[in-house]
């Protein structure tokens, strides 16, 4: 069981591997607070649809699968949505509308099609658990890197200038921009490519 866990964070991460929700992982990763919780709020949705398509599939006609899986997962974003408007109103403003857009999101209606539909419940939740995890990592990672380099923050604590006696070093705003998202994400998937492939020349 726990490789359906694993696989989501590293084998088959939704993002450097599978290229899925690159339009959220792209948008929302200026700030690590924002990655954080458009991770945490992917996750909750992923495992949830995961366990009730898992419990409920077998009850679901065939040629209505697909609507009846948006209607699962719609219903969970509207609870994530309703309890971040109330808890965290900031978080939820700056989330925009990319927290509604959960709904289409392919790596958690793919994960209902691919996974739940057709493995047990426990399976379901570890898997949403992983690719969740894996999602929220990697959102993380290219967040803390353009926040630090494009910003000169890290969790609104400025960093800009610490080291540096002549005063604050002008940022890279490149790096907040969605050019800039696309080369670190583009850096990312290189190195782990390179990597894969200087293992496969190591000699046995």
């Amino acid at each position: 069981m726990f490789k359906e866990f694993k696989k989501g964070v590293f084998a088959e991460n939704p993002v450097l591997v599978l290229l899925l929700g690159l339009c959220p992982t792209l948008a929302i990763s200026v700030k690590v607070v924002n990655a954080i919780g458009m991770g945490a709020a992917a996750t909750f949705v992923l495992i949830c649809s995961n366990v009730l398509v898992s419990a409920a599939g077998r009850f679901i006609p065939a040629k209505i699968r697909i609507p009846c899986y948006i209607v699962i997962i719609a219903t969970f974003v509207t609870v994530v949505e309703m309890v971040m408007g109330a808890y965290t109103p900031e978080l939820n403003e700056a989330l925009g509308i990319f927290i509604p857009l959960i709904v289409v999101n392919c790596i958690i209606l793919g994960r209902a099609e691919a996974f739940a539909s057709r493995n047990g419940v426990v399976a379901s939740a570890l898997d949403g658990l992983g690719m969740g995890l894996g999602f929220t990592l990697v959102l993380t990672l290219i967040a803390f890197i353009r926040e630090v380099t494009g910003s000169g923050t890290f969790l609104g604590i400025r960093l800009s200038g610490s080291f540096s006696p002549e005063g604050a070093v002008a940022p890279a705003s490149v790096m907040i921009m969605a050019p800039g998202a696309f080369v670190v994400i583009a850096l990312i998937i290189g190195a782990i490519q390179w990597r894969r492939a200087a293992k496969l020349k190591r000699p046995v």
